[in-house]
């Protein structure tokens, strides 16, 4: 992995809403990190870094860093409260990571050779029904994103999870449960075309109605 995430962190000790507000006013995310076989520890990270580094796609896949002190936590971040009309974090839940034990992260889909694909060449369109899947690796091996290569696919051609290449150590959980779990990720289709049958029916539409 290319990226590297690395936050300061501060211990808090007061719980409860009047307290996480309080901490949201004095520019503080409210957080906790849990896992791994240890106790639960609740912590603050600044708003505004926190927010920066959401930006980017990389993150939200990425093994981080949090500095506690002298201390590091590594994690994963698992959940995300947002303020539903303002554009901050509300609470922020990170997964503490053991280096011998699998993770499940959702992992960002990247579309390779749709533009030069034999279907959409041919005038077809593409449908992207996923733009993540859920992997099951050890953290040394979790991808930033797993590549989707379109570049074989025809008109009326879907791409299911299971025809992915996934980078070593990878496995998709959802396909060790039954074949309704084997989803199309992108398919791609014929354009619609416009009939006659539509030109009249929206000329009708456009015309007024007599009394």
């Amino acid at each position: 992995m290319s990226n590297s995430f690395e936050f300061n962190a501060e211990l808090r000790d007061d719980t409860g809403k009047g307290a996480s507000r309080r901490l949201r006013h004095a520019g503080l995310v409210p957080a906790i990190i849990y896992g791994a076989h240890a106790d639960p520890v609740m912590i603050t990270l600044p708003q505004n870094i926190l927010v920066h580094n959401l930006e980017q796609e990389a993150f939200y896949s990425h093994i981080l860093s949090i500095k506690l002190g002298p201390k590091k936590e590594k994690v994963i971040l698992k959940d995300l409260q947002r303020h539903p009309s303002k554009p901050f974090i509300m609470h922020a839940d990170f997964l503490r990571i053991d280096e011998k034990e699998a993770i499940r992260v959702h992992v960002p889909l990247h579309f390779m050779n749709e533009s030069t694909a034999p279907g959409i060449k041919a005038g077809g369109r593409a449908s992207h029904t996923l733009t993540d899947v859920e992997v099951s690796c050890l953290p040394k091996d979790l991808p930033e994103f797993i590549e989707v290569d379109m570049a074989a696919m025809e008109v009326g051609q879907a791409l299911h999870l299971s025809e992915l290449v996934l980078p070593k150590g990878i496995e998709i959980p959802a396909l060790a449960q039954d074949a309704s779990h084997d989803l199309a990720v992108v398919s791609i289709h014929a354009a619609r075309v416009a009939t006659d049958d539509d030109a009249e029916a929206g000329a009708e539409g456009d015309g007024e109605t007599e009394s």
